[in-house]
């Protein structure tokens, strides 16, 4: 995969966020037992959106008997930086001040949260 990592829609990231909690490779099989049984994906529908990931380059697919094993190409964390900087950009100029203020605004924080950023801070 390109270093360009480009932002998923949410139901091709809901897919992958099952991907990365399963132990690799998985199957669709896996993947729809994961999301239950009152979700509202069908079989067709969830091999489409494997197949887009895989055109995408986000999994890995590989054809083992009847059933194709997917593997993760982009790691949880990598996507999760690009989400957060996206997130900046677009809500806040690119102002972690304007991010952080309107976090304390919005949230309540426990003590351990507030600890959990001192250190960060610190660090």
């Amino acid at each position: 995969m390109d270093k360009t990592i480009k932002r998923l829609p949410d139901g091709e990231f809901t897919i992958l966020k099952i991907i990365w909690q399963l132990p690799e490779p998985t199957t669709s099989a896996q993947i729809m037992d994961k999301l239950g049984e009152e979700n509202h994906w069908k079989p067709q529908t969830l091999l489409t959106v494997l197949a887009r990931l895989t055109e995408k380059g986000f999994l890995a697919s590989v054809r083992k008997g009847r059933e194709r094993q997917y593997r993760a190409l982009v790691s949880e964390e990598d996507y999760l930086a690009l989400e957060t900087s996206d997130f900046i950009k677009r809500h806040h100029g690119q102002s972690m001040g304007g991010l952080v203020k309107t976090l304390f605004q919005t949230n309540s924080f426990s003590e351990a949260d507030l600890a959990e950023l001192r250190d960060l801070l610190n660090k």
